[in-house]
């Protein structure tokens, strides 16, 4: 998933989760517009730091994917795919 898609989608679900904080409590879904802002913004940032962890979590894989590979073709074992 891209980073804007990330940050866009998590942003959505803050959104939801505000119209359904109003929803339990029935209140007018336009009141307090910021309070909407600061929902938006706060899961937008979640989805920023999680697609970071995601790219540091793929590189982190690679490596250790290498590293297996590595050790597999010293030893002498196949590498299965």
């Amino acid at each position: 998933m891209t980073l804007v898609g990330s940050i866009l989608g998590f942003s959505a679900f803050g959104l939801v989760s505000r119209f359904g904080q109003l929803a339990i409590q029935k209140r007018n879904l336009a009141d307090n517009l910021g309070g909407h802002l600061i929902a938006m913004g706060v899961f937008g940032a979640a989805g920023y730091y999680m697609h970071q962890w995601d790219e540091r979590a793929a590189v982190l894989l690679a490596a250790k994917r290498k590293q297996i590979a590595e050790r597999r073709s010293a030893s002498g074992v196949e590498a299965e795919a």
